[in-house]
């Protein structure tokens, strides 16, 4: 009985350290997914995700300069000002930035020029729900360079820069054009940068593509998505600024091109018609709001 019990005590001690022994590896694999998790908290980047984030709204007392043939005359409306975060496999692309955090800091918003400006959430904040620092974008570029598209711009002085030449060129003018605030984009000067003058390829595998659209300024682009489920997606920019613009041709008085802005948006509705796409007017509220609510996405 005595050679019984010191068998079953022994039994029991290795099956303790057999337990502990497991016990201890799964701890171990859960460090290492926990730490997984971290860098990739949101998904795992094998598929294409679209963020739209919120970086600013913008009420206007009178939109009579969103048209050239007097629509708008009058009427107050307001619009939104997006920011895009792009996921790939590759790295990540922030796609415009704004009316910049500093607004933020007014709860009520600020007004300049018969504009009542508001920014509800911070650019960084967003990020940091993605558990991304600027230091984590990989790309950055813009639409135009009107101020409320370069807001939080040199908060990301550490990605590269995709710069349009033509519109780089224009927004450098002296004296500076209407609306353009060199001072949100002068990080460029210190970044690694990107130079094109056409289409561009971020990723360079078709998925995500810089579309020349000149007219609104002169350098002005638009941004093509491909999707695994939603498709072929295209970011305005301010090709169009509401969808009543789209439906009825109607060119803002602030362009610096109206024919060039007729060519570019018969551009781009040859390619929605061809490839089927989802156009995001960047600037209209209802498509804003159409867009999956943050940090929610597109894929």
């Amino acid at each position: 009985m005595r050679c019984i019990f010191l068998g079953s005590s022994w039994l029991r001690v290795r099956m303790t350290l057999k337990l502990s022994t497991r016990l201890a590896i799964l701890s171990f694999l859960a460090l290492v997914a926990t730490a997984a998790t971290f860098s990739h908290p949101t998904d795992d980047t094998k598929e294409i995700h679209l963020y739209t984030l919120d970086c600013g709204h913008a009420e206007f007392h009178d939109m009579a300069p969103f048209s050239d043939t007097g629509e708008y005359d009058g009427q107050s409306g307001g619009v939104a000002a997006p920011c895009f975060l792009i996921r790939h496999p590759k790295g990540t692309l922030l796609w415009d930035t704004g009316l910049g955090d500093k607004l933020a800091e007014n709860k009520n918003g600020v007004d300049k020029g018969g504009i009542h400006m508001t920014v509800p959430f911070r650019l960084l904040d967003q990020l940091k729900t993605l558990r991304l620092a600027p230091a984590d974008v990989t790309y950055l570029a813009f639409s135009h360079f009107h101020f409320d598209h370069t807001g939080n711009a040199d908060l990301f002085r550490s990605s590269a820069w995709i710069l349009n030449k033509a519109e780089l060129d224009w927004a450098l003018l002296n004296p500076t054009p209407d609306s353009v605030d060199p001072n949100s984009f002068s990080s460029y000067k210190f970044s690694k940068t990107k130079i094109i003058d056409g289409d561009f390829d971020v990723f360079d595998d078709g998925s995500v593509r810089i579309l020349q659209t000149p007219g609104h300024t002169p350098g002005h682009q638009s941004l093509e998505i491909q999707l695994k489920k939603s498709g072929t997606v295209i970011l305005s920019g301010d090709l169009y600024h509401l969808r009543a613009n789209r439906e009825y041709r109607r060119i803002p008085r602030f362009n610096t091109s109206r024919a060039e802005t007729l060519a570019s948006i018969d551009r781009i509705e040859k390619i929605i018609t061809n490839t089927k796409a989802r156009l995001v007017i960047q600037h209209d509220p209802a498509d804003f709001k159409a867009m999956p609510k943050f940090p929610a996405y597109l894929d």
